[in-house]
């Protein structure tokens, strides 16, 4: 039904065909998702707080007991979290829960409307040692965020084994949801653009280097363009934990606004990444010029926008459409990923 989709944009939006469909990426249906936002409501008639997702196109929060997309460990907490808000002085402030998963840790981001007395501090601090689980506050936006006691955050990773890689990253941080299938997804990034010792590679929305990093590692150079200076951070951070940063280099550079002169500060480039949010990379396709080069591999969130690039850089930039297949990142969902070849 996914590819369907996929095929079915191409061809309305970008009136493109797909040379090749690709098998579709896809990984275990339950317990796969390692980021969510859970939605909390303190409602006196159901005894205490509720801790879930809201009902669709309401604001009604739904009385759970467990999830079965979340890994069993989270799952398990949410009756645990649900007594423990309910016994918390904020208990009626506190509107959201944002988990976040790494490998071998894990942490709460508790959104909180006012700051928490010292009772409430202790509860949750005996919480965070019977759970082993970091706990961060959230009093208003991104930069509020902090540990129970001090700004320390929860330092969470995950691996790529295949490409002996450790990326680091905090519970703020975006990474992918589902990170069976990321892996898969980076392994089959790195092949269709197949790096070579000496290539010049750009990965551009980049992130925290996911793909940047796996690139670096099969002996290109790569440069990272991100819009985000925290992932910046993270990112130059994360290739010199892994030993890459004579291979990798990140900067920031807004690819919405000024993509022209994002591209100018590259050398000229052998390939290219595009991994944009749902919004896609129009402004960026447009300003792809002659030197531009003669593969680009292209990650995207939304069928849609990737349709609607892939019919400028098809039409406009003289590229084939060689390949492309879904990636079942959210299963039980509607939501299609999907990754393309384009080649000139």
């Amino acid at each position: 039904m996914k590819q369907r989709i996929l095929e079915d944009n191409l061809a309305r939006i970008g009136k493109v065909e797909c040379e090749t469909m690709l098998s579709p990426i896809h990984g275990p249906s339950w317990g796969y998702r390692h980021r969510a936002r859970l939605s909390a409501r303190y409602v006196a008639k159901k005894g205490g707080a509720l801790v879930g997702f809201r009902e669709r196109r309401t604001h009604w929060v739904v009385e759970m007991n467990s999830c079965e997309i979340l890994p069993p460990r989270i799952s398990e907490l949410i009756v645990p979290l649900r007594e423990l808000l309910s016994a918390m002085d904020l208990a009626a402030r506190i509107p959201q829960v944002e988990i976040a998963i790494g490998d071998d840790t894990y942490a709460l981001t508790l959104r909180v409307l006012d700051a928490p007395g010292e009772g409430d501090l202790a509860l949750l601090r005996r919480f965070a040692i019977e759970h082993e689980v970091g706990i961060c506050l959230q009093t208003a936006g991104p930069d509020s965020l902090r540990g129970i006691d001090t700004k320390a955050l929860p330092r969470l990773s995950y691996r790529l084994p295949e490409f002996d890689l450790e990326f680091r990253f905090l519970p703020s941080d975006f990474t992918q949801v589902n990170q069976t299938v990321n892996t898969v997804l980076v392994r089959r990034a790195v092949a269709m653009l197949a790096p070579a010792d000496g290539e010049v590679i750009a990965d551009l929305f980049c992130g925290l280097g996911n793909f940047t990093l796996a690139l670096g590692k099969r002996g290109a150079r790569v440069y990272g363009i991100e819009g985000s200076r925290e992932l910046v951070e993270r990112a130059a951070q994360n290739a010199s934990y892994n030993g890459l940063t004579e291979r990798v280099q990140i900067f920031a550079a807004d690819l919405f606004e000024q993509p022209a002169q994002a591209i100018a500060r590259l050398p000229k480039l052998d390939k290219m990444l595009i991994d944009p949010p749902r919004a896609g990379a129009f402004a960026l396709v447009e300003a792809l010029g002659p030197e531009a080069p003669p593969r680009i591999v292209y990650v995207s969130c939304d069928p849609a926008t990737l349709a609607r690039d892939a019919g400028v850089l098809v039409h406009a930039k003289g590229y084939r459409l060689r390949a492309a297949g879904v990636v079942n990142m959210f299963p039980h969902t509607s939501h299609v990923e999907s990754i393309a070849l384009f080649e000139r």
